[in-house]
């Protein structure tokens, strides 16, 4: 019905896809993946909390009551 279609491939296309599908069998923990784990994964997450309990206890205080504990 629709024959004679064919796509052109792009060649640095399709050697970028091959190297997303295989991500997992060639990826290798060096210290520049260890430091982007440990801020993302670690440090940002305990920031944000951080923050969050200090809007807390900022209202707690503006109110007059006691500080909220969490964890």
């Amino acid at each position: 019905m629709g024959g004679g279609m064919e796509a052109n491939k792009n060649k640095f296309i399709e050697d970028w896809s091959t190297a997303r599908e295989n991500l997992e069998h060639n990826f290798r923990w060096t210290r520049r993946n260890l430091f982007i784990a440990g801020i993302f994964g670690i440090a940002v997450p305990i920031l944000v909390y951080r923050g969050i309990v200090k809007e807390f206890h900022m209202q707690d205080e503006d109110a007059g009551r006691p500080y909220r504990k969490f964890i």
